[in-house]
């Protein structure tokens, strides 16, 4: 797995060369009118959040995307990160007309474990550059997932990791197609590399309904550490919006993790958790 890691950074790195090569050539466009990377928000519910081009800041090139929102759980691919419990989330989205942009998504989040894991707030860290190149928009970003105030235990690991993702979609007719791949030398708790492959669609249906679907795997080096094996998460859906700029999406997610193979925890959930289980999730949201 470790030649692994190597390779895949490698295949990134030589993308990026790649695409910083065309774009030197001219034949790319940037973009800067797109959705907030929320890994976060197509990652987390599986609904992207409604395109914007942000509020321009004056005549600096700059425009600022805001999309708080509220959620009857916070799912990161499939797994509960509020142990089944409600999320208040914000998603802050500084790009600039080149395509270059920076953000920041925060939550609340809770995790079981032994002697204890003491997090209650996620802040992720955004970064990375969106163009369009062949009719086909790319989006190459770097996401550091920190835990502000998480204290370690003797014997235990924090849950901070970093990601590089490369994010793209193609539009034909009423659908939008995605696709993303991610990469972690160090992957949530230090479980060694991570890989994560995930494919999406999203159809425009009648009355401005919007139908979703998102079916991802997850890699991970050290599962034991992890908590889980490696798995397939899925979702699908419906969203639209309801009254001043508000959009409601509610879906059906899951993941082929049993739960006796869900994270268990010695002495406090030897049986597995129930954060793995299929669910709905509500969602609102409202993008500025």
């Amino acid at each position: 797995m470790a030649a692994a890691g190597r390779r895949a950074a490698a295949a990134m790195l030589a993308l990026a060369a790649t695409l910083v090569a065309t774009l030197v050539g001219g034949t790319a466009v940037a973009q800067t009118a797109v959705a907030p990377p929320g890994a976060v928000p197509a990652e987390t519910t599986a609904a992207a959040a409604p395109a914007t081009a942000g509020i321009a800041l004056g005549n600096t090139g700059l425009s600022l995307g805001i999309t708080p929102s509220v959620s009857s759980d916070y799912l990161f691919r499939g797994i509960s990160q509020t142990r089944n419990n409600w999320a208040v989330q914000g998603t802050f989205d500084l790009a600039h007309e080149s395509g270059v942009y920076v953000g920041a998504f925060i939550t609340n989040a809770k995790f079981l474990a032994s002697p204890y894991n003491n997090t209650r707030q996620e802040l992720d860290i955004l970064a990375g550059y969106r163009f369009t190149l062949a009719d086909i928009n790319f989006d190459i970003g770097y996401v550091g997932y920190l835990y502000p105030g998480q204290t370690k235990p003797e014997g235990t690991q924090l849950n901070e990791y970093h990601e590089l993702v490369l994010r793209a979609n193609h539009t034909i007719g009423i659908v939008k197609l995605s696709g993303t791949f991610a990469w972690s030398p160090n992957h949530f708790g230090r479980s060694g590399n991570g890989f994560y492959l995930e494919g999406g669609a999203d159809v425009t249906l009648p009355l401005e309904v919007t139908a979703f679907g998102r079916l991802g795997y997850q890699w991970i080096e050290r599962n034991p550490r992890f908590g889980t094996p490696d798995y397939l998460w899925y979702g699908v859906g419906i969203q639209r919006e309801i009254v001043l700029g508000v959009t409601a999406a509610v879906g059906w997610y899951g993941t082929n993790i049993s739960k006796r193979e869900c994270a268990p925890v010695v002495d406090r959930a030897d049986g597995g958790q129930r954060i793995c289980e299929g669910r709905v999730l509500f969602t609102l949201s409202r993008v500025f």
